[in-house]
């Protein structure tokens, strides 16, 4: 069994078919899927298919792209009353995003730090995006725990050693998605084979970044298995167990999603 520790269901995307969706999930033995929060606006909808299928959970969370709107006028404390819902297990997705820069890095960095402040007070696990700021986000997680721990993992990864050792020091899990299945990803392959397989995590980001034999394509929770396939060769490992250790890494880390009962 696997986990999609990250996609968005609550997308249009998914909008005429989601029920397909799901079932092609469950026939490639994705057992369970955390759909994430990008913009308050949208969070009923996001709650709304958390609650409409007993095997997803959700989180609450601004993206950095919105750091500067929705961002602005949201703080630790409406974050932390949200993570009231019993769907809610996690905290993002937030983090800092300088490749694009859609908002101000200011912004950005201010968001970053509400959504810490409210992981900290709540005990949920941060969600990080982290694009073309690797430092910047290694100084902020590590300045923010010396005011008290938090957990969490950075999502999407396509780091280097900078981001990962950063981020394992202060106790993080990292989470791969089908990028590790393109052709010209060789320096990331390197980088995640020194990554201890009980931090790791695997996602779709859908509908974003189908890996191959998909890429191109709208990404949907069922291709969690390709992204699998391909980590677990890396790590030499039959498929099957490597799906297990995620699985189980994905609920040492995300508490308040309670594993069913075998």
């Amino acid at each position: 069994m696997l986990v999609d520790s990250h996609c968005h269901l609550s997308f249009p995307d998914y909008r005429e078919d989601l029920d397909q969706v799901m079932a092609r999930a469950e026939a490639a033995g994705i057992g369970f899927m955390l759909t994430i929060s990008t913009k308050l606006s949208d969070f009923p909808n996001v709650v709304g298919v958390a609650e409409a299928y007993p095997n997803v959970w959700c989180s609450v969370g601004i993206h950095p792209h919105e750091a500067e709107g929705e961002g602005a006028e949201v703080g630790a404390e409406h974050l932390v009353k949200l993570t009231r819902h019993p769907k809610v297990v996690g905290i993002g997705e937030t983090g800092l995003d300088y490749y694009y820069e859609h908002s101000p890095r200011e912004a950005q960095q201010r968001a970053f730090r509400a959504h810490i402040a409210a992981a900290r007070e709540t005990g949920l696990p941060l969600i990080v995006h982290s694009r073309n700021a690797e430092a910047e986000t290694v100084g902020i997680l590590r300045d923010e725990m010396g005011k008290g721990t938090f957990s969490g993992l950075i999502h999407c990864f396509t780091g280097t050693d900078v981001l990962a050792e950063g981020a394992l020091e202060l106790g993080f899990y990292i989470s791969l998605s089908g990028i590790l299945t393109f052709k010209k990803a060789d320096e990331l392959r390197e980088t995640v084979r020194k990554i201890p397989l009980e931090r790791l995590l695997v996602e779709t980001d859908a509908p974003y970044l189908a890996p191959v034999p998909y890429r191109g394509k709208r990404n949907e929770p069922a291709y969690t298995a390709e992204t699998a396939r391909a980590a677990a060769e890396l790590f030499g490992m039959d498929a099957a167990a490597f799906g297990e250790a995620t699985t189980a890494n994905f609920f040492t880390l995300f508490t308040k999603a309670a594993r069913p009962e075998a």
